[in-house]
């Protein structure tokens, strides 16, 4: 009988392989009027990366939103799809309040905060990750990925703000915290404080070693294991 190990068609069952690394870039927006689309996307304050003109048949303009490592694509002729065809582009966020008043600022219309209704898949809302029934405001138990707020572009590709404060376990390495842009930290912080508060108070006494706490509550939160009590 032959000791040989079997091998099959699939290259994971290899305990040697090792998946090649794929960076989601970019995402193509289709739009109806260039010009305009790209008035909208600088007034979001993104950054503008590209604004290449072939002065004939090719444009194409890439912006970037804040913190983010994929980017946006518009322009003439770089798609085939219907203008405002793309739907449900998830921008995530540390405090959806603060995201949604930024917007607002910015003179940009954005609907309410709101949560699911109970997990419903069928019902008058438009389709989103936790439903067709938006309730109205943050999901009370302020649970981390569980509130949005949504608006559209000029041509209506729609576009969702997530609130995401904690991932899920094994989504992020719990040996490494790192944060996207100065207002991510600023907003774990501010959580970090709240609850460091609630921590002294359980104690009863000023907590000298606050700054580690900070730190390993950040860290937790961020990696989606325990947090510190």
């Amino acid at each position: 009988m032959s000791t040989k190990p079997v091998r099959t068609n699939d290259p994971t069952s290899d305990p040697s392989f090792a998946a090649v690394a794929m960076k989601f870039e970019i995402v193509v927006i289709p739009v109806s009027d260039v010009q305009r689309a790209k008035e909208f996307y600088a007034k979001l304050g993104w950054r503008l990366d590209a604004d290449y003109d072939n002065g004939k048949d090719f444009r194409v303009i890439q912006f970037t939103p804040p913190g983010s490592g994929c980017s946006i694509i518009l322009g003439k002729n770089v798609t085939a799809a219907a203008p405002g065809s793309a739907q449900g582009l998830y921008l995530i966020v540390s405090d959806i309040e603060a995201a949604r008043a930024d917007l607002l600022a910015r003179g940009v219309a954005i609907g309410e905060v709101f949560h699911a209704g109970d997990n419903v898949y069928s019902g008058p809302d438009e389709p989103y990750l936790f439903g067709r029934i938006r309730v109205a405001g943050p999901d009370p138990e302020h649970r981390s990925y569980r509130s949005f707020a949504s608006f559209k572009d000029p041509d209506g590709n729609g576009w969702i703000f997530q609130e995401i404060t904690a991932r899920v376990a094994g989504r992020v390495d719990p040996a490494a915290t790192t944060f996207s842009s100065a207002s991510d930290l600023a907003s774990a912080l501010r959580r970090a404080e709240a609850a460091h508060g609630k921590h002294e108070a359980k104690i009863g006494q000023r907590d000298a070693n606050w700054p580690d706490w900070y730190a390993r509550y950040m860290a937790a939160e961020q990696a989606g294991t325990e947090l510190p009590t």
